[in-house]
């Protein structure tokens, strides 16, 4: 948000300069040169007449006096960022609502479903935020957010949309060209992908614990393909390259449709502590678009339409 402030380029790289005291790296995060970063510094303590940093051959530090400035700075930078969300907010107007989300969750679970949205609400315009990065309300442009995490966070409400069970995919091509999976062992003769994820002690299910639970205990995972973000493993998946670990409501439609097959009905639970959650400001919980939203997307996780994979599902 703070790039997209105007007339705040030295306050920016003052703050920056300050916070990282170092004018690379402040350079690096602005998308500017160490050059223009040191000439800024110079041109905002010509203009003030005061030294906000000492400079050594290796090392930066702040003055007394930079040290006033650089919190200043950041406090302003603050109260503009929260205020440019609001104007932003204020000209969007009431008819839209903005919901931040990951790319997986929008492409493979809520786009396929906003035309029911539109259906039931055909004065709401939604807009989507797609990024893995988590929002800040406050600060920028959006009014809802569906997150995946413990669903504790302050200042916020929080509805968890449904469990997270892992599950082994592939394509019916590479299904058919074999070799056969009949039992778990057989999977040792495919390409094998997962994510790797991990946080507040919490792993994400990977064909280690897969196979751990379906019985295996001498499984070498030294060969398995691992991958920063489900998508990409998903997609290895369709692609016919690999048997991928995915999420069941990531991928039931792709099951659905014939898109990925089951060759084995055993799934691991995440740990329940995490899900998907629908959150949004506790101040906006009165909002008619957001309790519109939130009703909608409840009844749609409550409620999903039949599932030619629903048997699968229910023997885990």
């Amino acid at each position: 948000m703070a790039r997209l402030l105007p007339g705040t380029r030295a306050l920016r790289t003052l703050e920056a300069a300050a916070r990282h005291l170092n004018f690379t790296r402040a350079a690096d995060e602005l998308g500017l040169t160490p050059a223009a970063v040191s000439h800024l510094i110079k041109e905002i303590e010509d203009q003030l007449g005061i030294v906000l940093f000492t400079r050594t051959s290796r090392t930066i530090r702040l003055t007394e006096a930079g040290a006033v400035l650089f919190e200043a700075s950041a406090d302003a930078l603050d109260l503009l960022g929260r205020a440019v969300s609001r104007a932003h907010k204020m000209a969007r107007g009431t008819a839209q609502l903005k919901v931040t989300l990951d790319a997986q969750f929008a492409t493979k679970w809520l786009m396929r479903r906003v035309d029911s949205f539109r259906k039931h609400q055909p004065d709401i315009e939604l807009r989507f935020d797609i990024t893995y990065e988590v929002r800040d309300f406050d600060r920028d442009d959006v009014d809802v957010g569906i997150r995946f995490g413990t669903g504790k966070y302050a200042g916020l409400c929080s509805h968890r949309l449904f469990d997270n069970v892992i599950i082994p995919v592939c394509s019916p091509a590479l299904l058919k060209a074999g070799p056969p999976l009949k039992e778990p062992r057989d999977l040792f003769h495919h390409t094998l992908a997962h994510i790797v994820w991990a946080r507040q002690g919490v792993t994400w299910p990977n064909w280690r614990m897969w196979m751990a639970a379906a019985g295996v205990d001498d499984f070498d995972d030294s060969r398995t393909v691992v991958f920063s973000n489900s998508s990409d493993a998903v997609q290895a998946a369709l692609d016919g390259n690999a048997v991928a670990l995915a999420d069941f409501a990531m991928v039931a439609n792709d099951l659905s449709e014939g898109r990925l097959v089951r060759p084995f009905a055993l799934g691991i639970k995440v740990a329940p502590d995490f899900a998907y959650h629908l959150v949004y400001p506790q101040g906006s919980a009165d909002d008619a678009r957001i309790v519109a939203f939130k009703d909608w997307l409840l009844n749609e996780v409550h409620n999903p339409q039949p599932d030619p994979t629903r048997r699968s599902w229910d023997e885990l």
